[in-house]
């Protein structure tokens, strides 16, 4: 069956969540802000849950219409088939948005839109009174300039909850924008990769994740599961194949620390909850302290302390002080770090940064910094 799914995502994340889309093979229909609109069937609801990494949600569209009145709400939501993916005890809800719509009470288009779903079901089924005691499917009518999308979520949970935090400390990035992190530089297999301010370890994790082709899904549950839509086998066969694509051989160099030795220990946890910590060394230590070894061109990816976000002043800039010492004296060296500090440019490395993108940690606009480091040149024999 054709299927018309959504991807949501975080503001500045949406390129990201495409390409992972497009890497699955699937259509792109529409990119607009906070989501990926694409074409798949039943398999792509399975994969795209366990397999994107920077998307908070995945939504099946069930349709999208202009609504002025309450009753043109209703009848269009009621001429959708819902029988063909509600179940006669299956059990819904419905949530709903309203932005610069006529239909401005949200309340009043939730309960509408649950009347026009009961009826539609009623009438197919032959039930007065629905029992609602089967597989669970939350409904969303979204109402935006008076233009209706009604979706259901297939994801239960958001993405970010990938099931290997049992540990956590103050302020935690999320792991949707830690992968994001990671994909937006030019890490790879062989190359180090270092988080001199690691917390709980979610950047290194993803990366880790990422470095060994493991489906960031793998180890959850998800809404659709439950549904007769999407045959029990496809989940077995999708989860399957995403163990055997796993590269336990992958050459993975990560190294992780912080000065907490609280968040050492808790970053230590959720690795060997993810199935990764042989792969990443974790330290406590000073970032005054960090030295590069015999490496002259890794990569530093990091969300260090903010003044908005977490820690005092002196220590921030502490913090910005060892990093500009280090990237000084190691000009071969990559730094990818976010925050809102504005003068993040001028603290650090004295010059604008190669790239910059407009990002959000929860609620809070941030920027990811990104610096890249001189290549090295390579001299043939005679020069």
């Amino acid at each position: 069956m054709k299927l018309e799914l959504i991807a949501t995502a975080t503001f500045g994340l949406e390129a990201v969540v495409k390409r992972e889309i497009q890497a699955l093979g699937y259509k792109i229909l529409q990119s607009e802000n906070g989501k990926i609109t694409f074409l798949g069937d039943e398999r792509a609801i399975v994969k795209s849950n366990l397999w994107l990494r920077c998307a908070d949600r995945v939504l099946l569209k069930m349709g999208e219409f202009t609504a002025l009145t309450f009753e043109e709400l209703f009848q269009q939501v009621k001429g959708i088939s819902w029988e063909e993916l509600i179940p006669p005890d299956g059990k819904f809800t419905v949530t709903g948005s309203s932005v610069k719509s006529t239909l401005h009470s949200v309340p009043s288009c939730q309960s509408i839109t649950k009347k026009a779903i009961a009826t539609r079901l009623s009438e197919c089924y032959g039930i007065a009174q629905l029992p609602e005691t089967g597989a669970e499917y939350t409904v969303k009518v979204t109402l935006l300039k008076d233009r209706v999308t009604v979706t259901v979520d297939t994801s239960g949970t958001g993405l970010h909850k990938r099931g290997y935090r049992t540990s956590d400390v103050t302020a935690p990035i999320k792991e949707t924008l830690a992968a994001a992190m990671v994909q937006l530089t030019f890490w790879k297999e062989g190359r180090l990769l270092v988080d001199p301010c690691c917390g709980s370890g979610t950047i290194p994790i993803e990366a880790a994740l990422i470095g060994r082709n493991i489906a960031p899904g793998l180890s959850r549950e998800f809404a659709s599961e439950g549904w007769e839509l999407i045959p029990e086998k496809l989940w077995k066969e999708e989860r399957k194949a995403a163990y055997q694509a796993i590269r336990y051989d992958a050459d993975i160099r990560i190294q992780a620390s912080d000065i907490d030795r609280k968040a050492v220990e808790a970053a230590k946890a959720n690795a060997e909850e993810a199935g990764v910590d042989d792969c990443i060394r974790f330290r406590v230590l000073d970032i005054a302290k960090l030295e590069p070894g015999e490496e002259t061109n890794g990569i530093i990816i990091t969300n260090p302390p903010y003044g908005a976000r977490i820690g005092d002043e002196t220590a921030i800039a502490a913090i910005y002080k060892s990093l500009k010492r280090y990237m000084a004296q190691n000009p071969g060296w990559s730094l990818f770090l976010i925050t809102t500090d504005k003068e993040t440019e001028n603290r650090i490395m004295g010059r604008p940064a190669d790239r910059r993108r407009k990002l959000y940690n929860g609620r809070l606009e941030v920027c990811y910094y990104q610096f890249h480091g001189k290549k090295e040149v390579k001299h043939e024999i005679g020069d």
